[in-house]
C-alpha cells in the first residue's frame, strides 16, 4: 500500500511503473466501494498520465510530484471531466477548463485518479446531503467520514490514493481529517486560487490537501500557491519552502479557554489537550490559556455571511445554462422554479433561503452588515493575540466521528463546526493533526493556527509537536 508519497518514490526507486501503481489503487478503489468515496474513477485518462510520467522519468525531465496519484473532490474543475458539486443541478456537466490549483499539480507530473464524494455544494458536516449518498468513514462503516470533503477524507484514510484535494469553507477540510486520522489544511485566504473551485462562500472557500504525512501536505501546498491572474483574491506573498522543517526556537503558545471548556467536548478530548500543553512547558516553551470571549458569535455570524454569499453564488445554477433542466418547465419563471426545486438537495435549499433572508432589504442591517462587523471584531482580537503569540492551538473538532443519520436538528450540524469556523472568519491558516485516540478506537484532530501567511511557522510546530507529542 503507498500511503505517502515517499513510499511511492521509494517503489519507483526499485522499478515499479507510475502505472503499476495507479494499477494497484484502481484496485483498491473497487475493493472498497462501499465506501461511496469516488464518484466517477479516470480509469483511462489516469493511465495515460502514468504513462507519459513513465516515459519522462525514463527521460529525465520528470517533475516533482511525478508518480503521485491524487483524487479531487467533486467541486473542483479538470478540463474534458465531470463535474457536479455532487448536486443533481450540475448533473452532466462537464467542465471546460482546469482551475489553477489542479493545473499547477498536472504540470509537475501527478496522476488525477478521479472526483471524489462531498457534501452538496460543499455544504455539510458529515457527507450525508450528496445527490450520490453519503460516504462512509473507512475506521468504522457505520459512522460518518465528517464533511463537506468527506469522500476526500475517506480516500486517504483508506489508502486509495496517495493525497487528496478538498475546499475548506468551515472546517471542511479539518473536521474530516480529524475524524479519519488523516492531515488537513486549509491554508491562509488567498493563499491558493480560486479559479477552478465551485464557489459555496467566496470569502471564506479555500482549497487544501488531505495527506497521511506532513511532509506530502507542504509539498502539495508549496505547489499550488502563488500568484495568480485569474483570481484576484490571491496574495502575491513569495511561497517559502514549506517541507524543509526547522525545529522551532522557544514559542510563547495560545490555548483557547472556551474551547476546552465549552459544554460537549469530549473529556478524552480535553485530556488529550492537557497532557500536549503539558509537553509543551516540559520543552520550556510559554503555554497561556487566552480567553476568546466570542466563541458563541462565531457558528451564528459565519451561518449568516456564508448564507448570503451561497445565495448570490448559486444564483447562476438556474436550469437555463447547464445542468439540470426540469422536464415539466414551462415558461421562465416555472423553469427557474422548477428546475431549482428539483436539483437541489434540502440542506442547499436551506442555506440559500436563509441567505436571501439575510440579504433583503427589511432585514439586510439586523443580519448581514450586523455579521460583517462582528466578523471584523473576530479578525481584530485574533489578530491581538498573534501579536502576543506564534501559535494558538485547540481541538479540532469536539468529539469523535459520529454515526450516520445521527444528527438530525441542522443547527446541531452546523455547531459541530464550532472549532474550526474561527481560521474561515478570520483567514487563517489552520491544520488538523491526527493526534489524539479515543477510547472507543476513533482518532480526533488537535488544531493548529498560526497569523496570516504564516504556513511556514505552521509546518515548523506542526512537525515538531507529532514529533514530541
Amino acid at each position: 500500500m503507498y500511503r505517502t508519497f515517499a513510499e511511492v518514490k521509494t517503489a519507483l526507486s526499485s522499478g515499479k511503473s507510475v502505472l503499476s501503481i495507479v494499477e494497484h489503487y484502481l484496485q483498491e478503489i473497487e475493493k472498497q466501494k462501499e465506501l461511496n468515496a469516488f464518484i466517477e474513477v479516470f480509469e483511462s485518462t489516469a493511465r495515460e498520465q502514468a504513462a507519459r510520467v513513465d516515459q519522462r522519468i525514463k527521460d529525465g525531465t520528470a517533475g516533482r510530484l511525478a508518480g503521485m496519484v491524487i483524487g479531487l473532490k467533486d467541486n473542483l474543475c479538470y478540463k474534458d471531466h465531470k463535474v457536479s458539486a455532487s448536486s443533481k443541478i450540475l448533473s452532466g456537466f462537464e467542465s471546460l477548463y482546469t482551475g489553477t490549483a489542479v493545473q499547477r499539480l498536472l504540470d509537475e507530473d501527478a496522476v488525477i485518479i478521479g472526483r471524489l464524494n462531498c457534501d452538496e455544494f460543499a455544504m455539510g458536516s458529515s457527507n450525508e446531503t450528496s445527490v450520490y449518498g453519503p460516504v462512509k468513514n473507512p475506521l468504522n462503516l457505520s459512522l460518518v467520514p465528517g464533511g463537506s470533503s468527506g469522500g476526500s477524507a475517506a480516500a486517504v484514510a483508506a489508502g486509495l490514493c496517495t493525497a487528496t484535494l478538498g475546499s475548506d469553507t468551515g472546517g471542511s477540510i479539518r473536521q474530516p481529517a480529524s475524524f479519519t486520522g488523516t492531515f488537513g489544511l486549509k491554508p491562509s485566504y488567498g493563499r491558493i486560487s480560486r479559479y477552478g473551485l465551485i464557489a459555496y462562500a467566496s470569502s471564506f472557500d479555500q482549497i487544501g490537501p488531505f495527506t497521511n504525512n506532513l511532509e506530502d501536505s507542504a509539498l502539495l501546498l508549496e505547489i499550488m500557491a502563488g500568484q495568480d491572474e485569474n483570481d484576484n483574491t490571491v496574495s502575491n506573498k513569495s511561497v517559502e519552502a514549506y517541507g524543509s522543517f526547522e525545529k522551532p526556537a522557544k514559542l510563547k503558545i495560545a490555548v483557547l479557554t472556551e474551547s476546552l471548556e465549552t459544554k460537549g467536548v469530549d473529556p478524552e478530548v480535553v485530556e488529550r489537550m492537557n497532557s500536549i500543553i503539558q509537553k509543551l512547558k516540559a520543552e520550556g516553551h510559554t503555554v497561556e490559556n487566552v480567553s476568546f470571549p466570542y466563541l458563541d458569535y462565531m457558528v451564528p455570524t459565519y451561518y449568516v455571511l456564508t448564507t448570503a454569499e451561497a445565495s448570490s453564488n448559486l444564483s447562476r445554477f438556474d436550469g437555463v445554462h447547464y445542468g439540470h433542466r426540469s422536464p415539466i418547465a414551462a415558461g421562465v419563471e416555472a423553469t427557474y422554479i422548477n428546475s431549482r426545486s428539483e436539483g437541489f438537495g434540502p440542506e442547499v435549499q436551506r442555506r440559500i433561503m436563509a441567505g436571501t433572508f439575510v440579504l433583503s432589504n427589511e432585514f439586510y442591517d439586523s443580519y448581514y452588515s450586523k455579521a460583517q462587523k462582528v466578523r471584523r471584531v473576530l479578525r481584530d482580537k485574533t489578530d491581538e493575540i498573534f501579536s502576543t503569540y506564534d501559535v494558538m492551538i485547540l481541538p479540532t473538532t469536539p468529539s469523535t466521528a459520529f454515526p450516520l443519520n445521527a444528527v438530525k436538528d441542522p443547527i446541531q450540524m452546523y455547531l459541530q463546526d464550532i472549532f474550526t469556523v474561527h481560521a474561515n472568519l478570520t483567514g487563517n491558516p489552520a491544520i488538523s493533526l491526527p493526534m489524539g485516540k479515543h477510547s472507543n478506537g476513533m482518532p480526533f484532530g488537535v488544531q493548529v493556527m498560526t497569523n496570516h501567511f504564516k504556513e511556514k511557522d505552521l509546518f515548523n510546530f506542526s512537525h515538531y509537536l507529532t514529533e514530541i507529542a
